[in-house]
């Protein structure tokens, strides 16, 4: 007689997203991490990561590790595998030391022939960073979004999409991180996720 893998829910996620940055930008940008209770806003986290730099993964465990909210955390969402331009996250590094699934989410297919191009032409450390994407995989559309996952299954992320987007593609906790980056960023929120 099979067994059936029982599939889990997530209900405590974090978002994060960076803020806006002019193009010429150098130094750091600011980060917005939304904590979710299943559609219920519990708090905000917020950091600094360097423009093209490597720190985005150090940041991002300090923040979702140390806040109040770390114990009921249950998932952690990235708004794209970067940060800051190519602060390029680790999302298995995120994944090991956090002990937490993390789910990079992009409302469209990336140019992957483009980011490589940049990151190993233009960028310092590209190739690095460049691993760090590779390793990851190839983006997998699910529930009108493209996904790369570490550490839940297709169904679970699937699952977690359908609970946490109430109206158009994008989760809660990243649109509602992308409308906070960019409020105290500009002084207004604006534009699509």
């Amino acid at each position: 007689m099979a067994t059936t893998r029982r599939e889990r829910t997530f209900s405590h996620i974090v978002g994060f997203d960076d803020c806006p940055f002019p193009r010429g930008h150098r130094g750091d940008v600011a980060i917005v991490g939304a904590v979710f209770s299943g559609l219920r806003l519990e708090g905000v986290l917020s950091g600094k990561v360097r423009r093209d730099g490597v720190n985005s993964t150090r940041e991002l465990i300090r923040l979702a590790g140390g806040t109040r909210f770390a114990a009921h955390l249950q998932l952690v969402m990235l708004q794209g595998v970067a940060l800051a331009g190519f602060n390029v996250v680790d999302a298995v590094r995120l994944h090991a030391e956090l002990g937490l699934p993390v789910l990079v989410v992009a409302r469209r297919a990336p140019r992957k022939d483009a980011m490589r191009r940049a990151l190993l032409e233009r960028i310092p450390g590209g190739a690095r960073k460049w691993a760090l994407v590779e390793r990851l995989g190839e983006m997998e559309l699910l529930a009108g979004v493209y996904v790369q996952r570490v550490g839940l299954s297709r169904v679970e992320a699937e699952h977690v999409l359908r609970a946490t987007t109430p109206h158009g593609s994008v989760p809660e906790p990243l649109r509602v991180a992308h409308l906070i980056a960019g409020g105290v960023t500009t002084g207004e929120s604006s534009g699509r996720v």
